[in-house]
């Protein structure tokens, strides 16, 4: 599980650092993520209104951004659904 966590982690910042800013991601980094990375788990996720969406789903604080314990919330529906 160790491995996991570090690639999550890894990850996230990796898309959240293209625009300089490796602590939130930004909606076009959110999209670039999901289609990278979650293609199996997030259907339709090339469609900008289905990442658009999603990722309005998450962003708790509505700020526009979504920092990693928004993004883990994501995680953990993923993990949830696929169970």
């Amino acid at each position: 599980m160790q491995a996991a966590i570090k690639t999550l982690v890894q990850q996230f910042k990796h898309f959240a650092g293209s625009d300089g800013n490796a602590a939130t991601l930004s909606k076009e980094e959110f999209r670039k993520l999901v289609i990278s990375q979650l293609p199996d788990f997030v259907k339709d996720g090339s469609d900008p209104a289905v990442t658009d969406q999603l990722f309005k789903s998450i962003d708790v604080n509505d700020d526009g951004e979504l920092n990693f314990m928004e993004f883990w919330k994501l995680i953990g529906q993923l993990a949830t659904n696929s169970l």
